[in-house]
């Protein structure tokens, strides 16, 4: 009997978005900020805005990769009791009404070593979580995470920096699954100011000629205006990931308008990622 392997949704949307001449817009959210009931509105006006995949963030104690904007949103979301618990009753709501789009967990190597990786992951997979991202995780560290993410179906998504040297991206480029996330600017998250910089535009060339076409390469880091997407799709990069712009919109945003508040910025940012041009 032949079993057949259902195709990771993060692959799939991939060769979707080539066969439409498309780029990824992937929006960043932290899962109960401003409370836990305003999740599911922003995450529906992400999905009606033409997101392609959503990172979920989950609040952690110690965010070393996040900037200002990213870490009150986390202490926000913990002074409302956001638990893994009620994190993955929320991935079910979304999983209810949406079944296709990917859906990413951001958080750090704590959250999981503390409940163990096996029962993390395998939890995670059952609501409909696939894939991870763990700013912290080391690749000299994750041999354990990644074979256990590789039985369970989950995608391992790990983090290169333009500072980042060619060997070590070889390495890293084989433990990475859905794509490979590049941070386009030294330093936390957040949003800069002055321009997108030479050094990000030439990182995004350099490590996609060493990623050979093999997996997808998204950047992230810095991005909030629709002309900033422009920008990185002309440059190569095959997906953007936009995070503080959209947490600084939700806390200006009063209840009422925010799932159609989002739905606006996010089409404004998805309809930049149709350009194909290398620059």
């Amino acid at each position: 009997m032949i079993i057949m392997i259902p195709k990771r949704r993060i692959r799939s949307k991939f060769e979707e978005l080539e066969s439409k001449g498309q780029k990824a817009l992937i929006p960043y959210v932290m899962v109960g900020f401003p409370s836990k009931e305003s999740t599911l509105s922003i995450v529906r006006g992400l999905i009606k805005g033409g997101a392609d995949i959503i990172e979920l963030g989950f609040p952690f104690s110690d965010p070393l990769a996040d900037g200002p904007v990213i870490q009150d949103a986390g202490t926000v979301s913990l002074d409302n009791g956001t638990t893994i618990d009620n994190f993955l009753d929320l991935v079910r709501e979304i999983r209810g009404e949406t079944t296709d789009i990917p859906l990413v967990l951001m958080t750090y190597t704590n959250i999981l070593y503390h409940k163990g990786y096996s029962k993390f992951i395998a939890d995670a997979k059952d609501a409909g979580i696939d894939g991870l991202i763990l700013p912290d995780m080391s690749i000299e560290e994750s041999a354990q995470y990644t074979r256990i993410a590789s039985k369970k179906g989950m995608d391992t998504i790990f983090l290169v920096s333009p500072n980042t040297d060619t060997r070590r991206i070889r390495r890293i480029l084989k433990v990475t699954t859905g794509f490979l996330y590049l941070v386009a600017v030294f330093g936390t998250t957040g949003i800069k100011t002055g321009g997108i910089k030479g050094y990000t535009l030439q990182a995004i060339k350099s490590t996609r000629e060493q990623a050979q076409g093999e997996i997808p390469v998204g950047v992230g880091f810095g991005i909030s205006t629709p002309g900033d997407v422009k920008r990185y799709v002309s440059a190569g990069a095959d997906a953007v990931i936009v995070g503080s712009a959209y947490l600084k919109l939700i806390k200006e945003t009063p209840q009422d308008r925010l799932e159609s508040t989002v739905e606006t910025f996010t089409a404004s940012l998805k309809k930049q990622t149709k350009r194909r041009k290398i620059v």
